[in-house]
């Protein structure tokens, strides 16, 4: 495929996707024979879209990653990790139980609950189910709804991805868990939530190459915080330039350079507990570009 020179590259529609490829988006970066269609989607449709194949490069929920493995190799750049932190479990107001570190109880209380999940294949509801042990009752919910599906009385505990993670509080709801805080407790790892993948249908040299683009791509927004932030604000739902700059330093950081070693060590274990668990139907092995 040496004669391609157009990709589709899909990633979600929140600050820290665009932060990524600010530079890549606004022409920062050299991209050589490489032109770029920025396509953005919320992540169960990419999801969705990778087991069809039907982009060249594209955000992944970690989850899913596991049901492309034919189609898709992982790039080593593009890590969102919960570096103690994660998807959260909120309720309204006044409804969050006393004490939330007793993870025993609050498994228990979650069996009588319907939880709002943003997405079957995310690996915000594979966490849910590693730390719950089976699969609770669940309604399928777009991420950006779940606030207002839980104000209407339409669910009893939401599962929050992305910027509601800081403005849960805010807009009058409870923390039950953070996910990402759970799985450090009981691993010692980082949770892995996100990454980036390109088709193996593209030669591998290619990949190697648009690798290194991405990875630019991604450094020049580190190296130029500021102007990154200001180009990822307008997708900050309800995001002040602050919180948006918090936002994308959970989740774009050293490790979305590279994973390294701890970052693949937490992919495997929580692939392999998902397989483990009947979760997964095969077990997992990784693929990346080199």
């Amino acid at each position: 495929m040496s004669d391609i020179t157009k990709l589709t590259l899909g990633h979600s529609p929140d600050p820290d996707d665009a932060f990524m490829f600010y530079a890549l988006a606004e022409h920062k970066i050299p991209s050589g024979r490489w032109r770029f269609e920025h396509i953005l989607q919320d992540i169960q449709t990419l999801n969705e879209r990778c087991t069809r194949g039907e982009l060249h490069i594209s955000a992944i929920s970690i989850h899913a990653y596991a049901s492309v493995l034919d189609k898709y190799a992982l790039l080593p750049c593009g890590a969102s990790m919960g570096e103690g932190y994660g998807p959260m479990l909120i309720v309204k107001r006044g409804r969050a139980l006393s004490d939330l570190s007793d993870f025993g109880a609050i498994r228990e209380w979650l069996q009588h609950q319907r939880i709002a999940i943003p997405g079957k294949m995310t690996s915000a509801f594979l966490a849910l189910k590693l730390f719950f042990l089976s699969e609770p009752m669940h309604v399928v919910v777009p991420f950006d709804q779940i606030f207002e599906f839980l104000e209407a009385g339409n669910a009893d505990v939401g599962l929050i991805i992305h910027e509601g993670q800081l403005t849960y509080a805010r807009d009058g709801f409870d923390l039950v868990l953070d996910l990402g805080a759970w799985w450090m407790a009981e691993t010692g790892l980082p949770l892995p939530l996100g990454g980036n993948v390109i088709r193996k249908d593209i030669a591998p040299a290619d990949r190697s190459e648009i690798n290194i683009i991405l990875r630019e791509s991604i450094r020049y927004g580190l190296e130029n915080r500021a102007a990154g932030v200001e180009h990822a604000l307008p997708l900050g739902r309800g995001l002040d330039r602050t919180l948006a700059d918090k936002f994308i330093g959970m989740y774009v950081n050293d490790r979305t350079l590279d994973y390294g070693e701890t970052g693949r060590l937490a992919i495997r274990e929580f692939l392999g507990r998902g397989y483990k668990l009947g979760f997964l139907k095969e077990p997992v092995e990784l693929e990346f570009v080199e």
